[in-house]
């Protein structure tokens, strides 16, 4: 395909605009990147999709995120006084949604997730799953989902001890399987598209013993970890009072933190667990929708960025429109540090590109998050008309304060068109959304009945 008379964001080391400039794909890569004239010359015979002026621009990246919550949307809280904080939170709604989640379930909510990600122009995401009641298998149920949507996503499974130990057991039955499953390539696309990592809860809810389960059934797999990180005072409480250490202390300790390793929130962690995250090359992914609706804090993001740690954006399960999460992660620190001056747009598009780009690499060798010769073929058009100039040095204000997934009308991945002017290629939104309806009211009626 030749995407044709687009103005090209490329992002990445380069960072180009290119005016009415083209886009080769060959496969699931970019072939070539430049003027229109040229590249049609260049390659007379390809199929064109003409961008019509549109700009043109990598497919957004998610860190973190839970496709399991999506049927907590509308439902009401059951009776009493609301949840104060954050393990109340916990205890009231998402404890209960994913125990109430059947295998069915699991792929039905991953799909209104990814039918919401191709609308959004969200090509990448990495998935942070949980099912109680439905663990064994739970795992495909999602893969089934993001194979049928043509997205690419890392998926793993939260292993805790809140359901005994059997459920631990399983937990990381599955984690182990899943990891061996991709790697053996019994899904011809896992290269391009699927990917997995080893799930843990939090410190909060997994003891010594179940740690050490974790580390040895990670042994030999090549992979990291994916664990929530003091995302409240509540995790650094707990870890101080039965272990004498903090959150990333006692992580660090036991072999947890590492290059491989997603770090999901880390709200409250001070300058020693800082210290440890950058000294392990421990890749952070920061919520900021998530932290401030759960009222958990505000991330000292800008000093982690200070001292080189990767911190990626990810939006914990909210939607997965990445420019409202972008959007927020902007206001957020210069309201939490009342300076307009800190957390830059251009801060915030590196976190959300390039800084993301660096923690999907641990799962996928070729590049995402940019346009260049050799990367995915992630790519997502926007019917977005700069009225003021657009340059590679302004293009993260534009972002910010112009753009917004409701301007995507193409998404395509590793090649594949996804979405064409505004319509579904791969899912039908309309069947799906009509499935999972009837699937919430179930799930609704279960939470009912867990009490």
């Amino acid at each position: 395909m030749l995407i044709t008379n687009g103005t090209i964001i490329t992002l990445g080391a380069e960072n180009r605009v290119i005016e009415n400039g083209a886009v080769c794909i060959r496969g699931d890569r970019i072939a070539d990147i430049g003027k229109t004239s040229h590249l049609i010359a260049k390659y007379p015979n390809e199929e064109q999709l003409d961008a019509h002026g549109k700009l043109v621009m990598p497919g957004s990246i998610v860190a973190h995120t839970h496709f399991y919550g999506a049927f907590a949307r509308g439902m009401s809280l059951p009776p009493g006084p609301p949840p104060k904080n954050f393990p109340e939170i916990l205890q009231q709604l998402w404890w209960k949604i994913d125990r109430a989640l059947t295998l069915d379930d699991c792929r039905q909510s991953a799909l209104v997730c990814l039918v919401d990600a191709i609308r959004n122009g969200t090509t990448t995401l990495i998935d942070h799953h949980a099912s109680p009641n439905a663990i064994d298998g739970s795992l495909d149920a999602v893969a089934d989902a993001v194979l049928e949507s043509g997205l690419r996503a890392s998926l793993c499974y939260e292993v805790t001890d809140r359901n005994g130990a059997a459920g631990a057991k399983a937990g990381i039955r599955e984690n182990v399987r899943f990891i061996k499953k991709v790697a053996s390539g019994e899904w011809r696309v896992a290269r391009k598209r699927l990917a997995a990592s080893f799930g843990v809860h939090a410190s909060f809810t997994v003891s010594d013993k179940t740690l050490d389960q974790c580390l040895d059934a990670i042994d030999g797999l090549d992979t990291g970890f994916h664990i929530h990180v003091a995302e409240d005072i509540a995790d650094e409480d707990d870890a101080l009072q039965k272990f004498k250490l903090r959150v990333g202390e006692r992580l660090e300790s036991r072999g947890v933190f590492g290059p491989k390793t997603i770090a999901a929130h880390c709200v409250q962690v001070d300058v020693g667990e800082i210290e440890l995250l950058r000294r392990t090359k421990t890749n952070v992914a920061h919520n900021a929708r998530s932290n401030m609706n759960n009222a958990v804090g505000v991330a000292d993001v800008l000093g982690m960025l200070r001292r080189g740690i990767n911190v990626g954006l990810g939006n914990d399960g909210f939607t997965n429109n990445q420019f409202a999460e972008m959007k927020t992660a902007y206001l957020l620190h210069k309201s939490a540090r009342r300076d307009p001056r800190v957390m830059g747009a251009d801060q915030v598009v590196q976190m959300a590109y390039a800084n993301n780009a660096k923690i999907a690499q641990v799962f996928w060798k070729p590049r995402v998050g940019e346009l260049s010769i050799g990367a995915f073929a992630d790519i997502i058009l926007l019917d977005y008309v700069p009225y003021t100039p657009l340059t590679a040095g302004n293009f993260p204000w534009h972002l910010i304060f112009g753009m917004d997934g409701t301007h995507i009308t193409h998404t395509i991945c590793a090649g594949k068109l996804l979405m064409k002017d505004r319509q579904l290629l791969t899912l039908d939104e309309e069947a799906i959304a009509a499935k999972a309806r009837e699937a919430a009211k179930k799930v609704w009626k279960r939470v009912q009945e867990i009490g």
